[in-house]
């Protein structure tokens, strides 16, 4: 292969995926710069798609608490690991580093969902060292994934947590959130529910390749006006802003969120970590060709020259001129449109439990979390249309324990 292609797909990008690449593991001292073509034969969907594949996590626990020092929330549940959603500039990609994969195509299409994530969460519940404090669903990958259509994990953890009356925000950029109405909406109307629905960019072609299998920008609109018209408080998340791409949108996104009744709204500026910069360069090299050096210029001047920063509260906003200027205009035209930017509390005051301690109230809006890691066991390649189960992993003869890295 071209050795200009480094980590390359040997089929090219495939239809419906954001990664052009498919990086070697930054733990392991080998990688491959071509994926074979047995395996692109092996994988393909008609079409020249390729197909995702589900994994069981068999964690021993659901509810993580977060210990980063710049996110305002204490806890969180995330029913998947890795994303179909498949958004390029995902933060989260490196954590599928820690389970062997890579942070490129394997993200999009080498999920990890947790099939007994409701009994896991019911059990915690239960213990009485919980006290019942918000937790936010999801910290780290999308809740409403297109795989969750079919397995339904959300759905089932949302049962339990409405029999606690556990108080919870969900964040997402899918409208499958549409489908559990009936189960936030009562939950809502007690201010023990809240939505927060990521929105990039208005631009129908630049979502479709940036954000390939999430909902379209229109589609999340429409779901935050029918979650209002429920009674469910509802933020948009202009997450995350990009210097030099969708900055210029911050007015129009602020405005069309108002007009389909979010009430309140908040931002973050493009993080790179590890290898996520390289896979954003080769999407933007892509894509906006004749702007990607302007972008690239743009990013780093909210990161003092560089693509991306590490340290806790710069990477969240970044710093320098244009940074603090479009945390004004931000803040200027939420003002305007009529969207709260201030933090959202949620008590646990219908906490149902069996905890006795009062929980302090926590900022409940959708920013990130340290990605745990687990013993996983694979129950073969089904692909998203296929709910995960032991009769799964009887059927095909693929179940096995594979490892994670510390």
């Amino acid at each position: 292969m071209d050795g200009d292609w480094k980590d390359g797909l040997t089929g090219g990008v495939r239809p419906g995926r954001a990664s052009g690449l498919n990086p070697g593991n930054r733990f392991e001292p080998l990688r491959l710069h071509v994926l074979g073509e047995h395996r692109d034969e092996t994988l393909a969907e008609p079409g020249g798609q390729i197909a995702t594949q589900v994994y069981r996590d068999r964690s021993k626990s659901v509810i993580n608490r977060v210990q980063s020092p710049d996110i305002p929330f204490r806890w969180t549940l995330n029913p998947y690991r890795g994303c179909e959603h498949g958004c390029i500039y995902c933060y989260a990609r490196p954590g599928h580093e820690y389970l062997g994969f890579s942070c490129g195509l394997d993200f999009e299409m080498r999920l990890l969902a947790k099939p007994d994530a409701a009994l896991l969460l019911e059990r915690e519940l239960s213990a009485a060292s919980w006290s019942g404090e918000p937790i936010v669903l999801s910290g780290v990958t999308d809740c409403y994934q297109p795989v969750e259509r079919r397995l339904e994990i959300t759905r089932d953890c949302l049962r339990v947590l409405g029999r606690f009356k556990q108080p919870y925000t969900i964040v997402t950029k899918n409208r499958l959130v549409l489908r559990d109405l009936d189960l936030i909406a009562p939950m809502a109307r007690q201010g023990l529910a809240r939505v927060a629905i990521s929105l990039t960019t208005l631009d129908q072609e630049l979502a479709r390749t940036m954000e390939p299998r999430a909902s379209s920008p229109g589609d999340r609109l429409a779901a935050m006006a029918e979650l209002a018209g429920a009674g469910v408080p509802v933020t948009v998340m202009v997450a995350p802003i990009i210097p030099g791409l969708t900055d210029r949108e911050i007015p129009q996104l602020l405005q069309a969120a108002s007009e389909h009744s979010a009430t309140s709204a908040g931002w973050v500026m493009l993080r790179l970590p590890h290898q996520v910069k390289e896979l954003f360069i080769d999407w933007l090299e892509r894509s906006r060709p004749e702007a990607a050096g302007r972008i690239l210029a743009g990013i780093r001047q909210v990161r003092n020259g560089r693509l991306n920063e590490s340290a806790f509260g710069r990477r969240m906003r970044g710093h320098g001129s244009r940074a603090e200027g479009i945390g004004h205009l931000f803040t200027i035209f939420a003002r305007r449109y009529g969207l709260s930017v201030s933090q959202v509390m949620m008590g646990a005051r219908s906490w149902a439990g069996p905890g006795k301690s009062k929980p302090s109230p926590v900022w409940d809006a959708p920013l990130f979390e340290a990605i745990q890691t687990t013993n996983l066991a694979k129950v073969g390649e089904t692909g998203s249309a296929e709910p995960i189960s032991d009769d799964v992993a009887k059927r095909t003869g693929k179940e096995g324990t594979m490892e994670t890295m510390d």
